[in-house]
Parts: C-alpha cells; structure tokens; sequence
C-alpha cells in the first residue's frame, strides 16, 4: 500500500529524501548560495518519485510483458538531467574565478540521496548525508588549523594606480614586506598619463580585514590610488 509507513513503503521512502534534502538545503540557504531549500526539496524529491516508479513499473510491467526490465532505467536518466542544473550554478567571473562548483555537487548529491531513498537504501542516504555535511562544514574548518598555510589565506583583487614604471617592482617589494603575497600580476598603460595600472591578486592572512588592506596599499609611497575587491 502507498501509505504504509513500514521501511520499504513509498511514504516512508518519500520522508526520507525530503528530511535529508531539508538539511542540505538549508546549509545551503544558510550560505546564501544558488541551492536554496525549494530546489534542494524538489530535486531529492522527484529523484525518489522516478525512483520508486521505475522499480515498481519494471517490476508490474516484466510480468505483464514476460521480459525483464531495468528497474533503475528513470534512476539513470536523473542523473544526466541533474548535469544539466549543475552546468546552471556554476558561474564564470569578469574576474576570471569559477564558483559554484560546490553548489553543483550538492545537486548531484541530493539527486543521488532522491535515488537512494526511492530504492529502499534510506540508511545508506542517511550515512551519505551525515559525511557528505561533514566533508563540506567540519573538515575544510579543521584542515585551517593544522593543514599548510595556504588554507589560511584569502584572495583580494587590487587594482593599484601608481606614478610611474619606474615603482612598480618597490611596491611589489613593499607588498612582500608587508605579508603579501603577490600573484597574477598585470600591468596596464594609462592614456595621456605616465602612470601605470596594476591588477594584482594578493594572498594575505583570512584574519586580516579587506579594509586594512585598502589602508596599507594607500599608505604606500607612489600609490595614486587604490580599488580592492574581495574574491
């Protein structure tokens, strides 16, 4: 029956998904990303619903039909659809980043805890649900502390205006000295000036506020003028 509530009903099944799909689709919400709670919730459960269907369909119409089925037909074709919201979330900057990607995995993965519910392996989407939170909050906040360095770091974009050519490479120096790391550096001709535009990427401590950052590039001798943006 439809709505028995033993393990392997479709009810059952049904809750399973929406609960797990409720919880990443808030950490989502809560992140202000692309994956909200409504398209996390219609995702895991439509994937469940195809699911359950191509079971019991492959089940009703290999005896009606006398040939097997696929019972997990549907289950394969969610998969390569939810490529396709993936490909949506995942955006390109003016600024040459890429983000979205952690979203994109996220719609996979409620599209797969969606198949694994329908199927009947609802504790096997728990467990999945459970790692897959703590892979995406706990472990990157613990590898901050004791993984390398490198992890501890933000990007800023800078656009610097200075005098001229001739202090460029001090005010990389002075960068240095400073903690900052320098990366990606471009250096641009400004008409009718002798200054020079330099779009830089720096790497500096994630405690650090982007605001002193804009106050030390200031401070610096030769600097005309300073345009800092948090990546």
């Amino acid at each position: 029956m439809i709505f028995e509530m033993e393990p392997n009903s479709f009810i059952f099944k049904l809750m399973i998904a929406t609960i797990l799909c409720i919880v990443i689709g808030l950490e989502r919400e809560l992140k202000r990303k692309p994956l909200g709670l409504k398209t996390c919730l219609v995702i895991g459960i439509m994937s469940c619903l195809l699911t359950h269907v191509s079971i019991i369909g492959a089940e009703h119409y290999s005896q009606e039909l006398s040939k097997p089925m696929d019972p997990l037909r549907l289950a394969a074709q969610i998969v390569s659809g939810i490529g396709f919201l993936g490909a949506g979330v995942i955006l390109r900057r003016n600024n040459d980043m890429i983000s979205g990607l952690t979203t994109a995995a996220m719609i996979w993965g409620a599209g797969g805890i969606g198949i694994a519910s329908g199927a009947g392996f609802w504790l096997e989407a728990i467990i999945a649900t459970v790692l897959l939170l703590i892979s995406v909050e706990i472990l990157p906040f613990l590898f901050k502390f004791i993984g390398p360095r490198a992890l501890r770091e933000k990007e800023l974009k800078a656009r610097i205006i200075v005098h001229s050519e001739n202090q460029l490479t001090a005010i990389l120096k002075e960068l240095k000295q400073n903690h900052m790391k320098a990366k990606k550096v471009r250096v641009k001709d400004l008409k009718d000036s002798e200054a020079k535009q330099m779009d830089v990427i720096l790497l500096v401590n994630e405690k650090i506020y982007t605001t002193d950052v804009y106050y030390t590039l200031k401070q610096m001798e030769y600097v005309d003028g300073v345009d800092i943006e948090s990546l």
